[in-house]
């Protein structure tokens, strides 16, 4: 008999995928914005994926896809080696390219660069999909591009169960893909540094399992709670 959602019943066979934010960076806890400048994760961070790799070490891991830029790329390698699973560099996973607005904080943008660019920061808050910073990526190709890289590598890994370790900007992205979100919706929901996120992906797309868990990062001996700045 065949099993459900085999190629033998004509189902698509679903792939779980354990989306995850890299580890805390000093950026991060200055509020700065990173995008692709290749800032490490500082000492909470490295703290963050080593119980992150714990708590997950008995997940059967076909694969952990990671950015390639350092803060995900040593995230991912400490799951990876946790797990026994391979670990792939994917350049459709960075986070986004933020262009002039990059080392700059949330409140340099508000004040600073709103004096120098008004209209670029005008379009910045009002989350303008064809917006993007000069040098940088507009928020819907960067939707586009990081969406279209979760699901080739969940495709290529139908009936099994893999890791993407990525950035906050392409964790929101993936968020709006499962839940049908638009672009311009405001955030309401978190996304921690090395927090485990659930998600299923089928050929029509992805679905929400379950989002910010925290658990291994709770504990007695944890450290102080998450900064939640996004990428």
């Amino acid at each position: 008999m065949p099993m459900p959602g085999s190629a033998a019943t004509g189902e698509p066979r679903v792939t779980r995928v354990l989306a995850i934010r890299h580890g805390e960076t000093d950026w991060n806890v200055a509020a700065r914005i990173q995008g692709l400048t290749d800032i490490p994760l500082n000492a909470l961070g490295r703290q963050q994926a080593a119980r992150l790799a714990r708590a997950l070490a008995d997940e059967t891991l076909h694969a952990v896809y990671t950015s390639d830029l350092q803060r995900a790329r040593d995230t991912a390698a400490a799951l990876a080696q946790a797990c026994g699973a391979p670990l792939r560099e994917d350049t459709g996973l960075r986070e986004r390219h933020f262009g002039h607005f990059e080392g700059a904080t949330f409140e340099e943008i508000a004040q600073e660069i709103a004096q120098r660019w008004p209209e670029d920061a005008l379009r910045w808050r009002q989350r303008d999909p064809d917006f993007g910073p000069t040098g940088g990526e507009a928020l819907q190709a960067f939707f586009d591009r990081s969406v279209a890289a979760a699901h080739r590598l969940a495709a290529a890994h139908a009936g099994q169960t893999i890791a993407l370790v990525a950035h906050g900007g392409v964790l929101d992205c993936l968020y709006r893909a499962a839940t049908r979100l638009e672009l311009q919706a405001p955030r309401t929901w978190h996304v921690g540094n090395a927090t485990v996120n659930r998600l299923l992906w089928t050929p029509e797309g992805f679905t929400l399992v379950g989002w910010n868990d925290t658990t291994h990062l709770e504990a007695e001996d944890a450290p102080d709670a998450l900064n939640d700045v996004s990428a």
